[in-house]
């Protein structure tokens, strides 16, 4: 099948749209598909030629009006028959014109991945109008593919069933130790002693994240005179969104406030080995989402797939995956207090850790690459057929 993956954001630009692109893109290469990448013109990277089995167009000046006569130059010239595009508002500069999507009868067939429903801007007051924005992307849409089960609840009575499916994503980082790694020269590099704690958080800053209950958090087993750290793995902001920023500005004020700026410690963007690194030499790592912990996060899935013990929030969606206590435990979201309480637990409890961390293993098996890229495929065959 020849097919285009279509994303604002591509590395070496930062953003976990981009990192999912590139991961979907080699794994569906790998099963002998055929794969483009449609994205945004510059940045190109030695990663372009590093996958030569992925042709990678950065062709689109900008993703507002006229993008997409841009993005159907390249489809026809290279025939493909399947348009993804991988929808995440903040990705196409919050920009709408991406949400039109033609409305084929033929090859290419379009199909979208919601890696969220955020709204775009429109104008100030749009209101409900930017709901119906994105609605009619998946109107519009052959295909939609939802990554997690909110979104799906929120638009199976929307999307005929056959034209809908729900696909999870998967870890963007993969367990790579270098050679010669030390656990304990990692944390010492850190500040972190042999008999300190060290807490773990992987991805950007951003509001739903709940970087301010996160330092809370620190702050709150300092009080009570456990000697913690807390490592800060990857980019702050990211590429895309220029609301982490104003609340990275929040975040950095209120460490400022609490006094704990030199147990707090910062890894920078960094190489997916050094991720990995800094990822095994915490001790729990701390995800205190503030809308529920979900599958479409990808900072959940590289905890998962690195074994570590993660404390996390109640997810707002039943997650039949997710026992509390066995592949993560549980706390309330926007509630400190209670994320600290379950943090305690995991260090004060050699078995219960243990527990965790076979469990995230386990969990994460569920999510590999290649599961995820057969089913997309097959997905993309199933509208090749209807179309017929």
């Amino acid at each position: 099948m020849r097919i285009g993956l279509v994303t604002g954001e591509y590395p070496p630009a930062q953003g976990g749209v981009g990192a999912f692109t590139h991961r979907i893109a080699v794994a569906l290469a790998e099963l002998g598909h055929q794969v483009h990448v449609l994205t945004t013109e510059g940045g190109i990277d030695l990663l372009d030629q590093a996958e030569p089995d992925v042709a990678v167009h950065r062709v689109v000046r900008n993703w507002g009006w006229g993008c997409w006569r841009q993005v159907l130059r390249v489809a026809q010239g290279e025939k493909l028959e399947i348009l993804n595009v991988q929808y995440q508002a903040a990705a196409y500069g919050m920009h709408p014109a991406i949400n039109m999507v033609p409305r084929r009868q033929q090859p290419p067939y379009t199909a979208v991945t919601f890696h969220d429903l955020r709204v775009p801007y429109l104008f100030p007051k749009a209101g409900r109008l930017r709901w119906w924005i994105v609605r009619a992307l998946a109107l519009r849409s052959n295909g939609v593919i939802v990554t997690n089960q909110e979104d799906h609840s929120k638009l199976e009575n929307t999307i005929p069933s056959k034209r809908l499916s729900l696909i999870p994503i998967g870890s963007n980082i993969l367990p790579l130790v270098s050679e010669g790694y030390d656990r304990d020269a990692e944390r010492s590099s850190w500040g972190v002693g042999e008999d300190e704690i060290l807490l773990g958080h992987f991805g950007f800053l951003n509001e739903s994240k709940g970087g301010e209950e996160l330092m809370r958090v620190l702050a709150l087993l300092l009080a009570r005179g456990i000697p913690a750290h807390l490592l800060m793995i990857g980019g702050r902001v990211g590429t895309s969104d220029p609301t982490n920023r104003l609340y990275a500005e929040q975040v950095d004020a209120l460490i400022n406030e609490l006094g704990i700026g030199e147990r707090v410690h910062w890894t920078g963007y960094t190489n997916p080995e050094q991720v990995t690194e800094g990822l095994l030499a915490t001790d729990v790592c701390v995800l205190p989402y503030r809308d529920g912990v979900s599958f479409r996060r990808g900072t959940l899935h590289a905890c998962l797939v690195h074994g570590r013990a993660i404390v996390t929030t109640h997810p707002a969606t039943p997650l039949p995956e997710v026992h509390d206590g066995w592949n993560m435990l549980l706390a309330e979201p926007h509630n400190p207090e209670d994320l600290a309480q379950a943090v305690l637990r995991v260090i004060s409890e050699p078995e219960l850790r243990a527990r965790m961390e076979s469990g995230a293993v386990a969990l994460a098996a569920s999510f590999s690459w290649e599961r995820i890229a057969r089913q997309t495929a097959a997905f993309f065959g199933r509208l090749g057929d209807q179309g017929r």
